[in-house]
């Protein structure tokens, strides 16, 4: 079986693309179906978990495709039975919104990594160390990434619950471009402020810190969790089975994120990181019937 990923693709055609792709196969998939759609946010910490997690049930026989998609339409597409299953949603805060509009229509198999987090990151070198101390700092510009990405809602909020921040620009753009203006400013020791998130390979690779929050705006520690679509325990009990299993530590993602920051193509780092801990393997794929 071949794992496919597929290119990036805008909101209105990932959600045309989801409905005409899998109407056929919805009505049609039944426990003997080896065709597995996982949906996914171009995030790294997304790419890398999405990557094992389908390398899993790639080993297990399945044909898997990984779909990226705008955040709001990977929670539709889950919740409409266009995708089978998520490893992507980051809670309670940052998909919160999107949590509560489709939460009725999903099965939630709960967390698969504990003590994520948000907020606005800056490089250690900088004299700051609170939202409240931001005054002139990088022209008054928050480098972030995608317009529907929870964190960039959550900064927008900041910037109407702090006064220091309300005629600030939110530049939005996309994670790759927020971690190539970071490697950039930290290489010249510029300032910069971004919106961040962990576990991510900056923290390995670049001495950063979080700005203190004492509104709260971004909310405390976070997990990242599985969501699958309702009747996939009856249709794949296998797939459910590992998904519900899926369970690693931020250590171990942010190994895979390296991987492929150094080079590595996302699905060589996933087998990569599957040769070595067949111990945690092992566990999600437990209750896997023989194949």
């Amino acid at each position: 079986m071949k794992l496919k990923t597929l290119s990036k693709l805008g909101m209105a055609l990932g959600l045309g693309f989801m409905l005409a792709a899998c109407s056929e196969s919805d009505s049609t998939k039944n426990e003997d179906s080896k065709d597995v759609n996982l949906a996914y946010v171009e995030w790294d910490t997304e790419i890398a978990s999405t990557n094992v997690v389908g390398q899993v049930l790639e080993d297990l026989g399945y044909d898997v495709t990984l779909t990226p998609l705008d955040n709001a339409i990977m929670w539709e597409a889950v919740s409409k039975g266009e995708a089978d299953g998520m490893v992507a949603a980051w809670l309670p805060h940052t998909h919160g919104t999107q949590y509560e509009k489709y939460k009725k229509d999903l099965d939630e198999l709960g967390e698969n990594l504990a003590g994520a987090k948000i907020g606005l990151v800056v490089p250690s070198y900088m004299d700051v160390n609170s939202i409240e101390d931001l005054t002139n700092e990088a022209d008054h510009t928050i480098t972030g990434i995608e317009p529907g990405a929870g964190i960039t809602a959550a900064t927008e909020k900041a910037q109407e619950e702090y006064d220091n921040l309300a005629d600030w620009n939110l530049l939005t753009s996309s994670s790759g471009a927020m971690t190539t203006a970071l490697s950039k400013a930290i290489k010249n020791k510029e300032e910069i402020i971004v919106t961040g998130w962990s576990p991510h390979w900056k923290f390995a690779k670049y001495d950063l810190k979080y700005l203190d929050d004492p509104k709260g705006v971004y909310g405390g520690e976070e997990t990242i969790n599985t969501f699958v679509r309702k009747g996939l325990k009856e249709d794949q009990p296998d797939v459910y089975s590992v998904l519900d299993n899926f369970h690693w530590t931020s250590e171990d993602l942010e190994a895979v994120m390296l991987d492929i920051l150094n080079g590595d193509d996302p699905k060589d780092a996933a087998k990569e990181w599957i040769k070595n801990n067949p111990d945690k393997v092992a566990e999600w794929t437990k209750d896997v019937k023989e194949q």
